[in-house]
């Protein structure tokens, strides 16, 4: 089906989301350990994560990545995510939950995940199957949260949070090692020159276009709600859980369902995204998750109805990436797909900042969520309605034709 080479990049572009997205998706569960031991309300713990979820969509990285191949910024990202857990493991202060947890896990994280490994995926996956590898690697992700959030929640009960972060810092390492099998700066420069004799567009072409394109603003806006549900749900959920008599460990099995689910999910939005309009498939996603949510706060709350809402949400959560994703690339093609993805993402993590840090805010404030779960519910059908007028045609070539320069 693939060649060879192309199989060592989705295998390693897989594994490198498995652990980060699976570390990523269990900081939740340090927020109250942390929160008590700083001497701190909430807010601080999800100021922290949201300056995380802002640096970590800095579209920054994406244009190095481009620029410079996928393997070694893959590979810094790994060294970065290690050390800034060892820190952590001997912080003792806001700030340093700040720096480490908010802007060195940032940009390991940055490095490391969806922006980078699906532009390297992209430079040698066919078209047509695109969609459905970037639906396999997400699906990764969410097998990371499944299976490494219980064992973090172990690790917590076990040693604590110190400890935790210790022996997690030898497992993100790994990144840096499986980076080897992702493109270098030779295949992230190549293909420069099309079929037809024409010249690839530049990169302030590109985002000139992209610019001026209704549909790639809409992504943007869309990707906002997504990260805004995605970080408010994986960061306060386990804490929400336990304000209402819900265990530990039964926030943290609500969590590895999102992670269990969102795998079926993420790869079956993928493979549908091959055979149909991305848009329509894209509303549907974000019109479903108003629902489940408005279910999850009118349904009697117990330790099964918030096993089943972690299902049913996990379901769609990370489903919204290879259709997103995948869209870009069959608008604006795969050559600076990490540049146009990143700055879309950037929009993805401006929503996670506001629902994590207005998630510990109100809560601060009201002692209570409620009102962060009523605006997830308003923007999730606000963006099933702003992906239906999406022009998602192919843009048209206007490079001009090579020349032999040495006869003009």
């Amino acid at each position: 089906m693939f060649e060879r080479h192309t199989i060592k990049v989705i295998i390693s572009c897989t594994l490198i989301v498995f652990i980060s997205m699976g570390m990523r998706q269990s900081f939740g569960l340090f927020l109250q350990p942390i929160s008590a031991a700083l001497g701190t309300g909430r807010e601080v713990f999800s100021l922290a994560i949201a300056l995380q979820n802002l640096v970590f969509g800095l579209p920054l990285v994406g244009m190095l990545a481009d620029r410079l191949g996928s393997r070694r910024i893959a590979a810094a990202g790994g060294l970065l995510f290690s050390l800034s857990f060892i820190l952590l493991a001997h912080m003792s202060s806001s700030a340093g939950l700040y720096l480490n947890l908010g802007f060195l896990v940032g940009m390991a994280l940055s490095g490391t995940s969806y922006v980078v490994v699906l532009g390297a995926a992209a430079k040698v996956v066919p078209p047509a199957k695109r969609s459905t590898v970037f639906g396999v690697i997400t699906a990764a992700g969410s097998l990371g949260m499944f299976a490494m959030v219980p064992g973090v929640q172990w690790q917590l009960n076990q040693f604590g949070w110190q400890t935790a972060f210790l022996i997690s810092a030898f497992g993100v390492v790994l990144i840096s090692v499986l980076a080897i099998g992702l493109p270098g700066q030779t295949a992230a420069a190549a293909a420069t020159v099309s079929p037809t004799g024409q010249r690839d567009q530049s990169l302030p072409q590109i985002l000139t276009r992209a610019r001026s394109h209704s549909g790639y603003l809409l992504l943007n806006a869309g990707f906002f709600v997504c990260g805004f549900h995605v970080a408010f749900i994986a960061t306060h959920l386990p804490a929400y859980l336990s304000d209402k008599g819900i265990t530990g460990m039964a926030g943290a099995a609500a969590l590895a369902m999102i992670g269990l689910f969102n795998i079926f999910g993420s790869y079956l939005f993928g493979m549908l995204g091959d055979r149909f309009r991305k848009k329509y498939l894209l509303s549907l996603l974000y019109f479903l998750r108003a629902l489940v949510i408005s279910a999850f706060l009118i349904i009697p709350l117990s330790g099964l109805s918030a096993l089943i809402f972690g299902g049913v949400i996990g379901f769609l959560w990370l489903a919204t990436v290879p259709l997103t994703s995948g869209m870009i690339a069959q608008i604006f093609g795969s050559r600076y797909l990490s540049t146009l993805y990143g700055i879309v993402f950037f929009s993805h993590q401006i929503g996670s900042f506001l629902g994590v840090w207005l998630g510990g805010r109100l809560y601060d404030a009201t002692g209570s969520y409620t009102a962060v779960w009523f605006t997830a519910v308003a923007l999730g059908l606000l963006a099933a309605v702003v992906h239906l007028p999406i022009s998602d045609r192919p843009l048209q070539p206007v490079s001009q034709p090579i020349t032999d320069t040495a006869t003009t």
